[in-house]
C-alpha cells in the first residue's frame, strides 16, 4: 500500500476543525447572492491564516490571493457557497435551523474543502506563484458566476488555469470521476405567459381558454427536440410547471407555463429556443390567445480542457490510486454555472465520491459526507504544488 501524500496527511490533522466549520455551515444555510453570514466566516478564516482577501466581489463572492515566491503563474480554485430552497429532513443535529433552507448540494463541504486547502498552503508554503481561492455564491441558477465575472473576476485575480470540485453521491468517497472535453449540459429557464378571456366554466364558448392553449403548447414543445435537434445532438425540454385558476366552475384569464432547457451545444440552445419562439406563437395565434414568452440562458455547457483534465486526474490518482480514478465519466445532463469561468479561462471541473448510500443532491435527505473533506482539500493542494512548482533550493 502505497503512503498517503503529506497534504493528505496534514489536512487530516485539522480534519475535525473543517468539520466544525462544514456542520456550521450546514446548520445556517443562505440561499444563492444572499450568503452574507457563510462570506464572512470565509473571509475570516482566510485572514486569520494570513491571506489576503477581498469581500464582496460580483455581491456576496469572496477571494483570498496567496503569493508565494516570485513565480508568474496564477492557479484559481473554487468551491460555491449557497444553499436551496428545501425543507430538510435528515434529522442530523446539526440540521438546517432556517425554515425551508437546506445545503441541498454540498456547498458547504465545498467551502470546507477550499478553505482546507487554503490553510495548508498557507502553512507549508511549498508553491511559487499565486493562488486564488475563489468562493462563488448564487450558482444555483442565481447567476452567481455571471455577477462575479461581470465584477472583474479574471481582471483583478488573472488564472493561468481554474478548478472546481462537486460531490457525487452514488461513489465512494475518495473515489474521483472526470469528463473530458463537454462534461455537462447548458441550461436555460423559460417561461410563458398566456392571456385569454375568462368566462363560466359551463360556458366555454364565452371563453378564450388559455389552460386550452397552455396544454397545447406544451405538446408542441415536445416536438422540437424530436424533429429539429439532429439526433446525434442531446437536447431536453421540460415543463415543469403550469399554473392557472383558482375554481372549478371558472375558465381563468391567463396560465402561466415555465420549465428548463439543458443541451451540450451552445448551437443547438440557440436552434432550441428559435424553435420555442415559433411553437409558441403558432400556438398562440391559431387558439386566438395572446403568449408572451422569456428564454434566459443560466448555464453554459461545462468544457473541460483535455491539459487541465488530464492534471488534475493525475493528482487525484497520487492520492488514492489510479483504480480509484475514473478518467472517461459520461457527461452529465445537468448544469452547472463554473461552466462561464471555463469559458473564460482554461481549466477543469472533476466528481468526488460522497458515499455509496448518500441520497442525491437536491434532495431532502441527502448529507455531505465529512469524510470526503481531507481529499477534496488534498487534491487541490496537491494541484498547487505540482502545477506551480516551487524552485530547487528556495525556502
Amino acid at each position: 500500500m502505497t503512503t498517503p501524500p503529506a497534504a493528505l496527511e496534514k489536512i487530516r490533522t485539522f480534519h475535525a476543525d473543517l468539520t466544525a466549520i462544514r456542520r456550521d455551515l450546514h446548520a445556517n444555510p443562505e440561499l444563492g447572492m444572499t450568503e452574507h453570514r457563510t462570506a464572512e466566516i470565509v473571509a475570516k478564516q482566510l485572514e486569520s491564516w494570513g491571506i489576503e482577501v477581498h469581500r464582496g466581489v460580483g455581491g456576496t463572492g469572496v477571494v483570498g490571493v496567496l503569493r508565494r515566491g516570485n513565480g508568474a503563474k496564477a492557479i484559481g480554485l473554487r468551491a460555491d457557497m449557497d444553499a436551496l430552497p428545501i425543507e430538510e429532513a435528515t434529522g442530523a443535529a446539526y440540521a438546517s435551523r432556517t425554515l425551508g433552507k437546506m445545503h441541498a448540494c454540498g456547498h458547504d463541504g465545498h467551502t470546507a474543502m477550499l478553505l482546507g486547502t487554503a490553510r495548508y498552503l498557507a502553512e507549508a508554503k511549498d508553491f511559487n506563484g499565486t493562488v486564488n481561492f475563489i468562493f462563488q455564491p448564487g450558482e444555483e441558477g442565481c447567476g452567481g458566476a455571471l455577477a462575479m465575472l461581470a465584477d472583474g473576476l479574471f481582471e483583478r485575480f488573472p488564472c493561468d488555469k481554474i478548478y472546481g470540485l462537486h460531490n457525487r453521491p452514488g461513489a465512494p468517497v475518495g473515489h474521483f470521476s472526470i469528463t473530458p472535453g463537454v462534461a455537462m449540459a447548458g441550461g436555460a429557464f423559460f417561461d410563458i405567459t398566456i392571456t385569454g378571456r375568462g368566462a363560466h366554466g359551463a360556458r366555454p364558448e364565452a371563453s378564450v381558454d388559455p389552460v386550452i392553449a397552455a396544454c397545447q403548447i406544451g405538446t408542441a414543445l415536445q416536438t422540437i427536440v424530436a424533429r429539429n435537434v439532429p439526433p446525434l445532438d442531446m437536447g431536453v425540454i421540460s415543463v415543469t410547471q403550469i399554473h392557472a385558476g383558482d375554481a372549478y366552475n371558472v375558465i381563468p384569464q391567463a396560465a402561466r407555463m415555465g420549465g428548463t432547457v439543458r443541451t451540450m451545444k451552445r448551437e443547438t440552445m440557440t436552434l432550441i429556443e428559435a424553435a420555442m419562439k415559433r411553437v409558441v406563437k403558432g400556438v398562440a395565434e391559431g387558439l386566438g390567445v395572446k403568449a408572451e414568452f422569456d428564454f434566459r440562458l443560466i448555464f453554459a455547457p461545462l468544457v473541460n480542457e483535455a491539459e487541465a483534465a488530464t492534471a488534475i486526474a493525475d493528482v487525484a490518482a497520487e492520492l488514492v490510486g489510479e483504480s480509484n480514478v475514473d478518467r472517461r465519466k459520461a457527461p452529465a445532463s445537468a448544469s452547472e454555472d463554473f461552466s462561464f469561468m471555463l469559458e473564460k479561462v482554461p481549466g477543469a471541473y472533476i466528481n468526488l465520491g460522497n458515499g455509496e448510500a448518500s441520497a442525491p443532491v437536491h434532495n431532502h435527505l441527502y448529507d455531505f459526507a465529512d469524510e470526503a473533506i481531507p481529499y477534496g482539500a488534498a487534491l487541490f493542494a496537491r494541484l498547487v504544488e505540482r502545477q506551480l512548482p516551487r524552485e530547487p533550493g528556495a525556502s
